[in-house]
């Protein structure tokens, strides 16, 4: 089946139709001022894509931490000092 796109006004007046596309196996672009904003996709590739979803983002989040430390370095902290906090809260054996 063929990636549908949609602006939002679109969406919102057709949004039956957007999820019986996805019942059936179907992706949809929604767009917001001509910017592609979500993707409805089924439930169940959504499940499978879960755990690589979170991977993405939890890469994107490092990225954008190394990057505020390259920029100013005095915001990191040594392992030694966050192993201290870790296991002061028990988060991690002594």
């Amino acid at each position: 089946m063929a990636l549908s796109t949609l602006d939002s006004n679109a969406a919102r007046a057709h949004w039956r139709r957007v999820l019986d596309k996805a019942s059936a196996g179907g992706d949809t672009v929604i767009e917001r001022y001509g910017q592609p904003t979500a993707a409805i996709i089924p439930y169940n590739d959504f499940l499978a894509l879960q755990e690589e979803l979170e991977d993405l983002r939890a890469a994107r989040r490092a990225a954008e931490a190394l990057e505020a430390w390259e920029h100013d370095p005095s915001r990191g902290r040594s392992y030694a000092e966050i192993r201290a906090e870790l296991v002061k809260e028990g988060l991690l054996d002594a």
